[in-house]
């Protein structure tokens, strides 16, 4: 890297700390900090949401799939995502909003005592809360692998890099520093992403390349499914990124509960949609052409060959600062996330005094939470040194295990599934949990298919059967549920009209 490659890349850094700061002007009360009272403008929501669902491991883990096996990665991966979100769009996004403008709900998990009962939501909270530190420590990976390939800055201080700066502006800024960076984070990312996307297309011979280049690549590589990505694989997935990315994944939530409305929540879940039906493309491309131009000694080294081989000075340190800014602002976004549910839905449980702070010792507590959730994943992502970890944690570990964590919660949201109530919720997601573990490590099994999919399809079950042959119908429930249908003007609205009809 030149001296303008680490000038870009510095002034990224010191521009993340200013948001932060910044930020903080904006945050009076863990409300603001966690949801920003639902102020933020539905397209930003929409941009926020879109780029909370990237890190550093999409040009690591999955440039590697790219590398090894095409075009499939953008099949299964981010088709699956849009297509989710898409969905969501409909059935979650608008509900989620609700749940803050009608009844003050603050965490992703904070209705989940009153939609099933206290014990369902500690479940829920703590084993989710657990998987983030993981998945967030194979994000400090991640990046630390691109930042010794490009620097040969030693792993361990790439994660202490980023770790510090993101730990500075999520701690001071909360969620408003967050949609800040998301933001921030979408420009870098279009800037470096169309200059490699022109970089590969110009190297191989213009806009042909498009078509031709799979005739050159390995076979299979310009297939829909190929490798262990199956159909079935591919059906899983789409259930499991319909979970997570409209709420499972519970930094996403908070993108639609900030929004100004559920109507603003939906608009910003379609935006988000659409950018990952298309955007993915552009970087996924020059993935599946990288065994044209480079021979890495690893596949997950790929990207940084392709951008070392392309890309003039300048504007590495462009790409560079745009794979910090991916982890940052998902780390950060998770941070918040998992510091929202400690701060509403754990420690009150656990300690009498968190019940009674003050709106300003609040505020405090939740800074500190976010503190040390940041600290603790870049511990984990330290001590494992991370061999092969990135690959195994995102796909394998997260994908499998988020369904059963994710079902009750996305699915109690529902009018539908009212009938599936506490005892539903927690058999379901201990029998899908064990059944993965069963798979994983008492059967040994490598197929990725039937890892991922085994524990989603029997939590699914489990959670519907339940509710259908033993209900636990509320009327609490059934008004909690109800009231998540019309926006709180709406409803008004509804009956100004009713009144002005039989008037």
């Amino acid at each position: 890297m030149t001296a303008l490659d680490w000038t870009v890349l510095v002034g990224y850094f010191v521009l993340m700390v200013v948001i932060g700061l910044w930020s903080r002007t904006k945050i009076k009360n863990v409300v603001d900090y966690f949801t920003t009272g639902g102020r933020i403008p539905w397209w930003l929501s929409g941009i926020s949401h879109h780029m909370s669902g990237y890190s550093a491991v999409m040009f690591v883990a999955f440039a590697a799939v790219a590398f090894n096996y095409g075009i499939t990665v953008y099949v299964w991966w981010a088709v699956s995502i849009g297509v989710g979100v898409g969905i969501g769009a409909f059935l979650f996004a608008a509900r989620w909003n609700r749940l803050r403008a009608k009844h003050g709900v603050v965490s992703p998990l904070e209705y989940l005592a009153r939609r099933y009962n206290l014990p369902t939501q500690q479940a829920l909270a703590y084993s989710g809360a657990a998987l983030k530190v993981v998945d967030i420590a194979s994000k400090w990976v991640a990046i630390s692998i691109l930042l010794n390939g490009f620097t040969g800055v030693p792993m361990r201080w790439g994660i202490l890099l980023t770790g510090v700066v993101t730990m500075a502006y999520a701690t001071l800024g909360g969620l408003w520093a967050d949609v800040l960076t998301d933001f921030g984070q979408f420009i870098i990312q279009a800037a470096a992403g169309i200059a490699m996307f022109v970089g590969v297309l110009s190297h191989l011979g213009g806009v042909s390349t498009l078509w031709t280049m799979w005739g050159k690549l390995p076979e299979g590589h310009g297939d829909a499914l190929n490798g262990p990505y199956t159909p079935i694989f591919l059906i899983a997935f789409l259930f499991i990124k319909t979970f997570e990315y409209n709420g499972g994944m519970w930094n996403l939530a908070q993108r639609y509960m900030a929004a100004p409305s559920g109507s603003a929540a939906k608009k910003s879940a379609l935006l988000s949609s659409f950018l990952w039906l298309v955007w993915p493309l552009v970087l996924f491309i020059p993935m599946c052409a990288a065994p044209l131009l480079v021979n890495p000694g690893k596949a997950e080294q790929s990207y940084v060959q392709l951008a070392q081989l392309l890309l003039p000075s300048g504007l590495i340190g462009l790409v560079l600062a745009g794979f910090f800014s991916h982890t940052m602002a998902m780390v950060a976004s998770d941070a918040n996330a998992i510091s929202s549910v400690i701060t509403r839905d754990l420690a009150p449980v656990l300690v009498k005094k968190v019940r009674e702070l003050t709106e300003a010792g609040a505020l405090k507590f939740a800074r500190i939470t976010t503190f040390t959730f940041v600290t603790v994943s870049m511990l984990i992502a330290i001590a494992t040194n991370g061999e092969g970890v990135v690959l195994k944690i995102v796909v394998d570990l997260v994908a499998a295990t988020m369904g059963p964590i994710a079902i009750p919660l996305m699915l109690g949201l529902l009018p539908w599934f009212r009938r599936s109530g506490p005892r539903a919720a927690l058999v379901s997601w201990a029998i899908g949990l064990i059944t993965w573990a069963i798979v994983k490590y008492g059967i040994g099994s490598t197929d990725t298919t039937l890892v991922v999919a085994l524990p989603l399809a029997t939590s699914l079950v489990i959670f519907v059967g339940l509710g259908l042959l033993l209900p636990e119908r509320k009327d609490d429930v059934d008004d909690l549920l109800d009231s998540l249908n019309t926006d709180p003007d709406d409803s008004a609205e509804v009956a100004a009209r009713r009144a002005t009809a039989l008037g």
